[in-house]
């Protein structure tokens, strides 16, 4: 941690500055987490050890709910699974993820004691909680938390106090970072890193974190001079100013005064109507953002039923409306634009998908930071998808693109960086033989999807890591 340094401040409290300068991709520093688990949903087809998503996992032939890569994963997560194993195998099931975590974090604090670890600058016990600004509802979660937490603890195992077990599910709750598989296509658990959790947010930021090879890496977007603060995004920007510290005062119980927020920055592009003669009046606008709050609700309905076509048809019905009136980065159309290219292109209708991520595309780049990693994200998609439709030059421009944003963001061993470079060296041979000779081009690429038809893409429901932490949703009552 030579790199950074703890600071205090009133209006802030504890943050991160860095101590010396940094430039676009630098690794200002990696983690490994304290504790981490994988989500209840993934538990049987991602390794509990270095959180791969894999088709054929090996289980654990006594609790018979950890699954492992191979022997090697097995035995490198012994440490943190042989106390676990044991309380799973006595209690028949395993607890949900929060109190496998939660007690995780007890063994380990059995183990070495709750003081300050050797590569931390905070302790667990001094990580915030914010258990007094919980509402009602979250209070009786945590109570059921900690009632559940008390079921599943051995009884031979050191007694930890109601406090004490409050206080580490308080910090899961406003602490825990979401991990992703290792691609970055899906979130796969949630993990506490102490480091990380003293970075400050920032709708606008200076560094990005990912989770890579089993540890995080905070990365530098851009310069970073010695003293400068440190920041992260905890929610993806693609929101309206309002809606963002709306969503971090429920999620991590403070008002966000980043300049984009004070100053509303970027939130009359997401609002933009069409500037033209015959400008749409108010009550036009007011009436179709209803109308588009409320499709999305039926296209995310349909979408957790599987009912891939009738979403095509609620985006092709709204986005019908909305072109006349919205501007190409208005974020009521993106949102749409979004699902609509995403499905469209696991029903294999390349083209139309194609077509909205290319306007899906236009949109983001003028308001996303040009090195958010989501960005690099979605413009890989809309490449790959080009590509797949038979636009070479778009798809290998696009590839390109995505490339240079994600060796920022995830750096050149990411897994998801060298499926790029090799994408991108694909599509720039095709696109030489494209300039050569168009016709031969397309006509050995109808041969060879003849041959070998496209692999039928994931279905686009998985749930993407768009925020940094990762909050319990709260369940219906």
């Amino acid at each position: 941690m030579d790199n950074v340094e703890m600071f205090e401040s009133e209006s802030k409290g504890r943050g991160l500055k860095a101590t010396k300068e940094s430039w676009a991709g630098d690794v200002i520093f990696a983690e490994r987490a304290y504790a981490a688990v994988v989500f209840d949903n993934l538990s049987h087809c991602v390794c509990h050890c270095c959180f791969k998503r894999q088709e054929k996992l090996q289980r654990c032939g006594q609790c018979k709910f950890a699954h492992y890569c191979d022997r090697t994963c097995q035995k490198d997560s012994w440490t943190e699974h042989k106390h676990e194993c044991a309380a799973i195998k006595k209690s028949g099931k395993a607890p949900n993820e929060n109190t496998r975590l939660a007690a995780r974090i007890m063994w380990r604090i059995e183990r070495e004691g709750g003081g300050l670890a050797e590569w931390c600058l905070v302790s667990i016990d001094d990580l915030q909680n914010h258990i007094e600004k919980f509402e009602e509802e979250e209070k009786e979660g945590l109570m059921e938390d900690v009632q559940n937490f008390l079921e599943y603890w051995p009884s031979q195992n050191k007694q930890f106090g109601m406090h004490y077990i409050s206080h580490i599910f308080g910090v899961i709750s406003c602490n825990g970072f979401t991990l992703s598989d290792q691609r970055g296509l899906q979130a796969v658990g949630v993990g506490i890193f102490p480091n990380l959790c003293l970075v400050n947010h920032d709708c606008w930021p200076n560094c990005t974190v990912i989770f890579n090879n089993g540890k995080i890496e905070l990365r530098s977007l851009g310069k970073i001079n010695k003293g400068d603060e440190l920041t992260v995004s905890y929610v993806d920007f693609l929101n309206l100013s309002e809606d963002r510290r709306k969503l971090l005062k429920k999620q991590y119980y403070f008002d966000c005064t980043c300049e984009h927020c004070t100053k509303g920055i970027k939130d009359d592009l997401l609002l933009a109507v069409k500037e033209e003669e015959n400008k749409p009046e108010d009550s036009v606008v007011k009436e179709l953002i209803q109308f588009s709050k409320e499709t999305m609700e039926k296209i995310d309905k349909a979408r957790s039923e599987g009912a891939y076509h009738q979403v095509v048809k609620l985006c092709r019905d709204c986005l019908m409306r909305q072109e006349p009136v919205f501007a190409d980065t208005n974020i009521y159309m993106l949102r749409v634009l979004s699902i609509a290219s995403e499905v469209l292109s696991y029903l294999q209708m390349f083209q139309e998908a194609a077509e909205n991520a290319r306007k899906m595309v236009d949109g983001y780049l003028k308001i996303y930071h040009p090195s958010n990693a989501q960005l690099g994200m979605a413009v890989m998609r809309a490449g790959v998808t080009h590509w797949h439709a038979g636009f070479i030059e778009i798809g290998h421009g696009m590839i390109c693109k995505a490339y240079a944003i994600l060796l920022v963001t995830h750096g050149p061993s990411h897994p998801i960086a060298k499926d790029l470079e090799v994408m991108r060296n694909q599509t720039e041979m095709e696109l030489r033989m494209f300039k050569e000779n168009e016709f031969v081009y397309h006509s050995m690429r109808e041969a060879a999807l003849t041959n070998k038809p496209f692999q039928v893409m994931k279905e686009p429901n998985v749930e993407t890591p768009k925020n940094t932490f990762h909050k319990k949703p709260q369940e219906a009552k």
